[in-house]
């Protein structure tokens, strides 16, 4: 299994949209692979349909969604019907490509396997992994969700906005952030170069323990000055 930051291993695969090898189809871009069960399953048709919905929202941020699901390429096609029908749209062809994963090889290389879930012949399912991966080929984050649950996009989105944030600018992003709130100083950053950046922007917060590890700034994009 692949570990955060380490490098993604790279695959060729068989898609829907043909063959491709995975670090030249992602090139110089971010990266989401998310795995599936099974094609023409329920929780399954939302999830892929909701990336159909969501895709002006990973081409502003310069991603490239991916799906991967047990089946063969034939399967992944007749399927993405239903995919479109249940996403409400009419569009030419399938705006990413769905891995062909019957042997269970590339699951099984990162992972992704619930031992729990099992298809019609009693092989184990794909679970709902999600890996985001960087474009120097490094995993930034990775989601591991059972067969029965279905991810939550809006915050793998706003996981991606942290990510590609935090690798600008020497900030952290709080509990429940979300575009646009305050960030926080991270603790490699001293009190003087702070200060000398965000100036009276900076706030400090006081806790009992007396320590200033809490200094909040604006989201950078709302800075006049950032590091």
């Amino acid at each position: 299994m692949v570990l955060l930051g380490e490098k993604f291993p790279n695959f060729d695969t068989n898609t829907n949209v043909g063959k491709i090898n995975f670090h030249e189809w992602l090139g110089n871009s971010w990266g989401i692979l998310f795995s599936h069960p099974n094609d023409f399953t329920p929780v399954c048709t939302t999830e892929l349909a909701r990336v159909v919905k969501l895709m002006p929202d990973f081409q502003r941020l310069g991603v490239k969604p991916i799906a991967l699901s047990c089946n063969s390429v034939d399967s992944h096609i007749e399927w993405i019907k239903d995919i479109k029908s249940y996403a409400g749209v009419s569009i030419d062809g399938f705006p990413y490509p769905i891995i062909e994963d019957e042997s269970r090889k590339i699951a099984t290389s990162l992972g992704m396997l619930d031992p729990d879930e099992t298809d019609k012949d009693g092989l184990p399912a794909a679970a709902r992994a999600v890996f985001i991966i960087d474009p120097k080929k490094k995993m930034r984050l990775s989601i591991l969700y059972p067969a029965t649950t279905g991810r939550n996009f809006d915050e793998i989105i706003r996981v991606i906005e942290s990510l590609q944030l935090t690798e600008q600018h020497k900030v952290a992003t709080p509990v429940d952030w979300k575009k646009g709130d305050d960030v926080m100083v991270q603790p490699t950053v001293s009190d003087e170069e702070a200060q000398k950046t965000y100036a009276d922007k900076l706030k400090t917060i006081k806790l009992p323990s007396g320590k200033g590890y809490l200094r909040m700034v604006p989201h950078p994009c709302d800075l006049s000055s950032t590091m």
